[in-house]
C-alpha cells in the first residue's frame, strides 16, 4: 500500500470511529425493551406497486423509478420515532420495508433504483473489511439486488456496482441506473434489498428492504389458494435494537477492536418486527390466509410455531411453489430465506393466536430466546364462522426432479472461519479465499452441478446462490471434523483430505417442505450438505434470453449479512 493510500486509509477509519461516537453519543442508553408492551400496534399494510400496467386490458411491461430515502418510520407505538433508510417512490410515502411490487409472468419490469440518501451513514461501519470505500463524507454506496430473481447479470446488483447519491459516484462494476426484471422465470416470492460491498448488513439494518411477488395467474388461480390484498399477504420479520431516543441500536466497537474497529461477527435485536412494527397484531377471520414470511434479519433464525396449536400448511419455499402442501407443527426460516404458509384460523379453539420463535441465537448452539425475542405477532381471530371459498389443493406445481445424470461437474465448497489470539472471529470465507480472489466457480449456462458444501465452521451459515437454483440432497455429519479441519486448514483441497473418509456420520434429513428447488439453504455445522445445482429455468426448456456471460458476473454467498460483508463471499462466472 502506498503512502498516499495508507494515509487515506487512516484518515477514513478515524472519520468512521468519529461517526460511530457520534451515533452512540445520540444517546447512549440502549432501551430494554422489554418496557415496551406487545400487540399494541396494527399490522401494516405495505403499499403494494404493480410491476406493468393494462393497456387497453393488455398487460404491457412497466418503468418505475423508486428511491432511498432517510426518514422517520415509528416502529412501535410508544418509541420515538426512528431514523431510517426506506424505500419508495416518493419520501412520503417510503416505507420499511419498500413497497410491495407485484410483477406478472412474463412481462418485464424496469426499475430505475434512485439513491437519495445522505452523506453521512445514521450506524457505524467499518472501513477495514472489504468496503464499497469512497471519500469520506460524499455519500453512502447503494446497490439493490432482487433475491431470487432470475436476470442478466448488470441487473443483479453487484457488490461493487454501487452507487452513491446522484450517481455522483459508482463503484467498478456499475453498469446501468435502470434495471431490468424479466419475470420469466417460475412464480414465486422474492425480495429486494441492498447489497453494498461491506454495507449490506448496515444498510439493510437501517431499513433497505422490500418484498417482490411474481404471479402467473393461469397457472396459481385453479390452485385455489387464498388470494386477494386481505388474505394474501407478505410478512417481512426483522429484529432490531434501539436506544430510548428511538435510533437503531448497532454496537460501535468489534470483537476484536484492534483489527477490525466496528465489525461484529453477528447482530441480533430483542425487538421483533413485522412489517415496520415491533410485536404487531392483526384481526383476522375464521378462514384460511396465505403468509409469505420473509427472514430479512441480519443473522436471526426463526422457529416459527403458534402456542395454541395452530399448523402452517406449506406451499411454497423461497421463489418456487413445492409439488404437495407439506403440513407441520414448526419450520425453522433462515436468514433470507422464504416460507409461503397456509394458516386456517377456523381451526383454532382460541380466540388468540401468537406467532412464536424459539430459534437459538446464534443458531444452533446459542443463547436461548427470551420474552421479547420469543414473541412475533398476535392474530386476533374473530368469533363467527366464515363461508370460505378458498382451498389446499392435493397438488401444487411440479417442476422437474433434480436429475444427477444430467450433472456435469462437481465441486467442492468449503466454510471456513478464522479467529484472533483471543478466539474471536476475524473473518469468514468461502474456500479460503476473499471475494476480489480470481474466479474458481464457472459453470455453463444451461448446465447442472453437483455441490459439497462443507461447513467447517461452528454457525449454521445460509448459503443463497445467484442465478441458480438448487435442491437439496442429503445432510452428512463429519467424523473427527477436527482432523479434518486441520488437513482443510493446510491443503484447502477437500479431495487431497479424503472428504470421503470423514463425510460418513449420521444422515439428517431434509425436511419434506424444503425439498423442492430453493435459492438459500441452511448448511448445518460440520456437516457436508450434497445439493444439485441448476443454471437454467425449471418451469422450461427455453434459454435465459439474456448473456448470463455477462459482466460483472453474479456470486454466491452466506446470507448472515455479517459474514457476507467480511468476506464469506465468491463470485460466480457463467460461461457457454
Amino acid at each position: 500500500m502506498d503512502y498516499p493510500t495508507l494515509l487515506l486509509h487512516k484518515v477514513v477509519t478515524l472519520l468512521a470511529l468519529l461517526g460511530a461516537l457520534t451515533c452512540i453519543s445520540a444517546s447512549d442508553m440502549l432501551l430494554n425493551v422489554s418496557n415496551l408492551h406487545m400487540f399494541v400496534d396494527e399490522l401494516p399494510e405495505i403499499p403494494r406497486i404493480l410491476g406493468y400496467e393494462l393497456v387497453h386490458g393488455v398487460p404491457k411491461s412497466k418503468s418505475l423509478t423508486i428511491g432511498m430515502f432517510k426518514k422517520k418510520w415509528k416502529f412501535h407505538r410508544d418509541l420515538p420515532a426512528t431514523t431510517v433508510y426506506a424505500y419508495g417512490l416518493n419520501p412520503e410515502e417510503a416505507t420499511v420495508p419498500g413497497p410491495t411490487i407485484e410483477a406478472l409472468y412474463g412481462v418485464g419490469t424496469h426499475v430505475t433504483w434512485e439513491n437519495h440518501l445522505p452523506p453521512i451513514n445514521i450506524l457505524p461501519w467499518d472501513p477495514t473489511i472489504p468496503i464499497a470505500l469512497t471519500v469520506a463524507r460524499e455519500g453512502i454506496p447503494t446497490v439493490v439486488h432482487l433475491h431470487g430473481g432470475i436476470h442478466a447479470p448488470e441487473s443483479d446488483g453487484n457488490a461493487y456496482a454501487w452507487f452513491t447519491s446522484g450517481f455522483r459516484h459508482k463503484g467498478p462494476t456499475w453498469t446501468n441506473k435502470t434495471y431490468y426484471y424479466p419475470n420469466n422465470q417460475q412464480p414465486g416470492n422474492l425480495w429486494y434489498h441492498d447489497h453494498a460491498m461491506g454495507l449490506t448488513r448496515i444498510n439493510l439494518l437501517a431499513g433497505l428492504i422490500g418484498a417482490y411477488i411474481i404471479r402467473h395467474p393461469s397457472i396459481e388461480s385453479p390452485l385455489g389458494l387464498p388470494h386477494g390484498d386481505e388474505f394474501d399477504l407478505p410478512l417481512v420479520v426483522f429484529d432490531r435494537s434501539f436506544r430510548t431516543d428511538g435510533s437503531i441500536f448497532m454496537n460501535s466497537t468489534g470483537n476484536n477492536p484492534t483489527i477490525h474497529p466496528q465489525w461484529q461477527p453477528e447482530y441480533f435485536g430483542d425487538a421483533i418486527v413485522v412489517n415496520g412494527k415491533a410485536w404487531p397484531r392483526l384481526t383476522v377471520r375464521r378462514r384460511k390466509y396465505r403468509f409469505r414470511i420473509i427472514n430479512a434479519s441480519n443473522a436471526r433464525f426463526f422457529r416459527f410455531f403458534f402456542t395454541n396449536g395452530l399448523r402452517f400448511t406449506h406451499v411454497a419455499s423461497d421463489s418456487a411453489y413445492i409439488e404437495k402442501p407439506i403440513t407441520a407443527n414448526e419450520t425453522l426460516v433462515g436468514p433470507s430465506e422464504i416460507t409461503d404458509i397456509i394458516v386456517d384460523f377456523s381451526e383454532s379453539e382460541s380466540q388468540v393466536a401468537i406467532l412464536a420463535n424459539n430459534a437459538p441465537y446464534p443458531y444452533p448452539s446459542g443463547d436461548m430466546v427470551n420474552e421479547a425475542n420469543s414473541k412475533v405477532m398476535k392474530f386476533i381471530i374473530l368469533p363467527n364462522e366464515e363461508v370460505d371459498t378458498s382451498r389446499i389443493p392435493r397438488s401444487l406445481l411440479r417442476y422437474p426432479d433434480a436429475s444427477l445424470s444430467h450433472a456435469t461437474r462437481t465441486r467442492y465448497i468449503a466454510m471456513y472461519e478464522y479467529t484472533s489470539a483471543t478466539n474471536e472471529p476475524t473473518h469468514l470465507y468461502l474456500n479460503g479465499k476473499p471475494f476480489d480472489a480470481p474466479v474458481t466457480e464457472t459453470p455453463k449456462e444451461g448446465s447442472t452441478e453437483v455441490w459439497y458444501v462443507i461447513n467447517l465452521t461452528e454457525d449454521n451459515h445460509p448459503l443463497h446462490i445467484h442465478l441458480g437454483l438448487f435442491k437439496v440432497l442429503d445432510q452428512t455429519e463429519l467424523v473427527d471434523p477436527e482432523i479434518f479441519k486441520d488437513c482443510m486448514t493446510k491443503l484447502n483441497d477437500a479431495l487431497k483430505c479424503h472428504v470421503e473418509r470423514y463425510a460418513r456420520g449420521k444422515k439428517v434429513g431434509v425436511p419434506a417442505h424444503e425439498k423442492g428447488w430453493k435459492n438459500v439453504y441452511k448448511m448445518m455445522p460440520e456437516f457436508v450438505t450434497k445439493i444439485v445445482v441448476r443454471f437454467s429455468f425449471i418451469h422450461t426448456n427455453a434459454s435465459y434470453g439474456f448473456d448470463a456471460t455477462a459482466k460483472p458476473g453474479y456470486v454466491y454467498h452466506c446470507h448472515i449479512l455479517d459474514h457476507e460483508d467480511n468476506a464469506m463471499m465468491r463470485p460466480l462466472k457463467i460461461i457457454k
